[in-house]
Parts: C-alpha cells; sequence; structure tokens
C-alpha cells in the first residue's frame, strides 16, 4: 500500500525553502498547572492542545510526520463530513480514501533544536490560530516554512467547535472528550453571534493559555505532555531560555480567516480592558491580573491576518471593542516607521465586499485622526500614514493560505479557481519575513528561491536589477506598493482615507482595490 501511495498521484509537500530544516512535537498540556488568561468559558475543556514548528539541526535525517493526525480515521471522516456539507470535495476525496493517511509534512519528529545564531541567542516566537475547519496541522506548510527562516511557530489547536474534530485527554493520556465541529450559520442573526462570541472566547482562552504553557517551558518548567508517545522532557528542555518572548511586543500573534479574527480579538481585549461602566460588552478576554500577557501587548506588537474573516468581530456584545482602533494606532509615530501590523487576503476575499470593506475600516486609523494622517507625503516605496499594510495575490483563494491548495491543486483550481498554490504561501511567506525585519526580529534572510530572482532576471528591466541589487543587501521588496512583484498586490490605504475624508464610497478612488467593481460573494459557506 505504501509504494502505491507513493507512486499514484499522492498528495505531497514540497520541501520547506527556507535556510534551516524543520522539526516538530506535539503536545496536550493540562491548563491545572498553567496561569490562564481568565477562568476557562468551557470547564469541559481541561488542556490545551498544540503543535511547535522549530528550525533543527542540519544534520537531522528526514523523519515522518503525519499530516492527518491521530486517530486518523476519526480524523478523515470529520473532515469528509465537514466538506461534504459545503462542497462536492468529499464525494470526489472519497474515491481514494486511504491515500491522506500516508501524506507526511517535510519535517522530523522531536528533532534537536538548532543553537539561535541570533544576537540575543534566542528564536523569535509566532502563535498562530487556525481558521474554521482548521487544526494545529491544516497550516504546517506555512508554519513549517517560517520555521525554516528561524522561528518558532506555535499552533494550537481550537476546541471551540471549529475544528472538524477534536480530543481532550485525561490525566493518563485516554480520550477524555470529543469535541465535534459546531454548525452555525453565516448570517449576523443574533443565535449565531451567540454562538461565535462563545468560540471566541474559547478561542482567546486558549490562546493565553498557549502563551503561559510557552513561557514556562522557556523557563524550564517540565510540562506534563498527555500524548502518550510523547511523555518526555528531554524534547521541551531543549528549549529552555532559546525563546524571544520576554520583551513586551515581541510575541507574534497571527491567524487565517477565523483565525486571523481571533487574534485580532486576543489582542485588542488584552490592550483595551473595559471600565466597570461599560454596558452590553461581553469581553472575548478578561485578562486575570496574574497573568504576564499584561505586558506583553504594546502597540508595536506584530499582527498577521491572512484572509480576515470580519463577521465575528462585529457581534454585537463587542460593539465597544470594536469600535476601538488597533492598538497601533494608540501611539504617535511617524509615517516612516515600522508597521507591526499585516494583513493579506485571497483575491477570493478581496472580492467579497463586505467583508473587503470591513477589513478596510478594521485597519484603517481612527476617525479623529483622519485629517492628519491623509496629508502625508506618499513615497513610492511605503504606504504613508497608516500602521498596517493590505495586499492580496491576483488568482488566490481562501483555501491558498492552508495546506489544501498545496495538496489538492487540482481541487481548489477547480472549484475555487485557485493559481499557484505553492507561491501563493511563499508569497505570503515573503511578505510576513519582511514586516518581521522592518520590527527588528532577527530572521533569515529570504533566498533566492523564495526571491524568485531567475524569473526577474528572464523578465528583465528594471525590476529584475532592483532585485539584484537588494539581494545584495539582502532586502525584500515585496512590500513596496509599487507592484514590484507579478500578481503581489498592495491596497492602498491611504488612498481609501482620502476617499472618506472627501466623502466618497470607501474604495472609490482606488486604482488597483476599487470595491466598487467588485463582484458579489464568491466564497462557499463554510470556507472561513
Amino acid at each position: 500500500m505504501v509504494f502505491f501511495a507513493n507512486h499514484c498521484g499522492l498528495p505531497a509537500f514540497p520541501k520547506y525553502s527556507g535556510p534551516h530544516k524543520v522539526g516538530t512535537v506535539d503536545l496536550e498540556v493540562p491548563v491545572a498547572g498553567l496561569t490562564q488568561p481568565c477562568p476557562a468559558p468551557d470547564a469541559d475543556i481541561t488542556t490545551i492542545s498544540f503543535r511547535i514548528f522549530y528550525p533543527c539541526e542540519p544534520d537531522t535525517k528526514p523523519g515522518s510526520v503525519k499530516w492527518m493526525p491521530e486517530p486518523q480515521r476519526e480524523h478523515f471522516s470529520a473532515y469528509a463530513k465537514f466538506l461534504g456539507m459545503r462542497s462536492v470535495l468529499s464525494q470526489m476525496i472519497a474515491y481514494f480514501p486511504q491515500l491522506p493517511y500516508y501524506v507526511s509534512i517535510p519535517a522530523t519528529p522531536d528533532a534537536q533544536l538548532l543553537p539561535p545564531p541570533t544576537k540575543s541567542q534566542r528564536w523569535p516566537v509566532m502563535i498562530f490560530s487556525h481558521g474554521l475547519g482548521g487544526s494545529r496541522t491544516a497550516y504546517s506548510h506555512l508554519c513549517g516554512s517560517l520555521a525554516s527562516y528561524g522561528i518558532i511557530v506555535v499552533a494550537p489547536e481550537h476546541r471551540d467547535g471549529s475544528a472538524p474534530v477534536s480530543f481532550v485527554r485525561d490525566e493518563h493520556g485516554n480520550q477524555l472528550k470529543k469535541v465535534d465541529y459546531k454548525v452555525y450559520s453565516h448570517e449576523p442573526k443574533p443565535e449565531n453571534f451567540q454562538g461565535r462570541d462563545l468560540q471566541l472566547q474559547i478561542r482567546a482562552w486558549e490562546l493565553g493559555s498557549a502563551y503561559d504553557a510557552i513561557r514556562r517551558i522557556d523557563a524550564g518548567e517540565a510540562l506534563n505532555n498527555l500524548i502518550p508517545e510523547k511523555r518526555t522532557s528531554r524534547v521541551l528542555s531543549m528549549f529552555a531560555n532559546r525563546l524571544a518572548m520576554h520583551q513586551p511586543g515581541s510575541v507574534i500573534f497571527a491567524g487565517h480567516s477565523f483565525g486571523a479574527a481571533t487574534v485580532t480579538q486576543f489582542v485588542k481585549s488584552i490592550f483595551y480592558p473595559p471600565p466597570a461602566e461599560v454596558k452590553d460588552y461581553t469581553p472575548p478576554l478578561t485578562l486575570d491580573p496574574s497573568s504576564p500577557l499584561h505586558q506583553q501587548i504594546t502597540p508595536n506588537t506584530p499582527l498577521i491576518q491572512l484572509d480576515i474573516w470580519t463577521l465575528p468581530l462585529t457581534s454585537p456584545a463587542t460593539k465597544w471593542l470594536r469600535e476601538k482602533p488597533l492598538p497601533c494606532y494608540a501611539t504617535t509615530t511617524d509615517t516612516n516607521a515600522p508597521a507591526p501590523v499585516l494583513s493579506i487576503l485571497s483575491e477570493q476575499f478581496f472580492k467579497w465586499r463586505q467583508n473587503a470593506t470591513e477589513t478596510l475600516s478594521l485597519l484603517s486609523p481612527p476617525k479623529s485622526s483622519l485629517a492628519q494622517t491623509t496629508s502625508g507625503e506618499k513615497t513610492a516605496n511605503s504606504i504613508p500614514s497608516t500602521r498596517a499594510r493590505l495586499f492580496y495575490p491576483a488568482g488566490s483563494a481562501h483555501l491558498s493560505q492552508s495546506d489544501f491548495g498545496v495538496l489538492f491543486p487540482w481541487l481548489t483550481k477547480k472549484l475555487f479557481k485557485a493559481e499557484e498554490p505553492e507561491r501563493m504561501l511563499r508569497l505570503n511567506v515573503r511578505a510576513i519575513l519582511q514586516v518581521l525585519r522592518e520590527l527588528g526580529a532577527e530572521v533569515e534572510d529570504t533566498t533566492e528561491v523564495d526571491l524568485e530572482l531567475t524569473d526577474d532576471l528572464q523578465d528583465g528591466g528594471k525590476e529584475g536589477k532592483w532585485e539584484v541589487e537588494n539581494i545584495r543587501r539582502k532586502v525584500d521588496g515585496i512590500l513596496r506598493s509599487d507592484g514590484g512583484v507579478r500578481g503581489w498586490v498592495a491596497v492602498a490605504l491611504d488612498e481609501v482615507l482620502d476617499d472618506a475624508a472627501n466623502g466618497k464610497e470607501v474604495g472609490e478612488g482606488t486604482e488597483r482595490g476599487n470595491l466598487r467593481r467588485a463582484v458579489s460573494r464568491e466564497v462557499i459557506e463554510g470556507s472561513a
């Protein structure tokens, strides 16, 4: 069967394109031993589960990390059910139901951590939140690619009913509770908002608990890992004093779709503790006074939003928080200061007018500073007046930022018109890395493969010469606003602000991002 799987078109991942090999470790940790950010919203969730992607030693021998988690049959059944409710994908996969069991990611389990070559002798840390239908493994190519460039990526598995299925273990490592996918309509109705509000509360609590678990691992504490084959302290001990998470604003928070909404609400909830007199407001997270997260969230906290799904942000219960600007706008900076917020939409979500308009509103400075921010001088290589950037790759779909586009390119192209799935993820990785470099994070230089230097030289012209000159200076130009990277579209937020100041419809004057020409929603229900 293995031979058959390897020679019959089995879905497969390409190698990670960064300079480092990648290791992984899976953990499930009881929350009883952690400093939880607040009381658990669901008392039945007694553990947190996450996978760590990390740079490992260069002589690490290839291992086998299965893409589909254990128990594989139940996960496959849950995925088929999840996809079958919303598309014909499960019917097509049903013709070869066993093949996904053999798919592995290009990483090695429990590999030896590479000593950080950074000045601080610590690796940057990112916490990544998955979207609906996701899991701790469903973004393995994105997370692994970032790890190959020198980032410790922590990918929690949410037990809020957004994963196709998840399991909670007891203190002996046995399955205690099965958490099935919860179906809520995408319509803005009270009952749906209530369901999403609870999910956000669980997700924010899980992110805070995962943060404390990683903090304890860095401190050298021996956590009780409940995954049976992972009950060893050796793997965790190598992370001690190796994580760059002690300076305020140092931890990177990222997510896709519902996960992007989750990290946004998580960061805003911590930054804006509500005064006692606020009425009709249910915070996604009410931070415990003892939580170490109090000092971590700052205006310079890196926030990465991949195809953010904005509906959960519009709940009436969180209206007070919605009216608050992103924390990056809580400080006065000049227009040349690094922007800590990066939002990357798929073209599919950019053309979803309502979601795109909400995204633009979220990323924009508060209205009180509109006149000041729109008066700055515009330059060719920056988007002034905001501390957030917005891009989308042409030909991308919502699943392009997950593993599904890479594993099933022919299906995602047929169903969603998604193009170049591997390249789409590389563009995302390039942009994330460059934002982090600007913020001072010590990550590796973008490789020539990811810079597409060969393609630029073949095209000739100023873009190719620009890349040649800048690769010598180890600079990636993907954040330029003048369209220097093929198919990578910058949405000029300052032009959107100009429209708003002049009473125009959002996006009416933007050349690349004209939302008036955007088509109606083209997203299959449930793909968020």
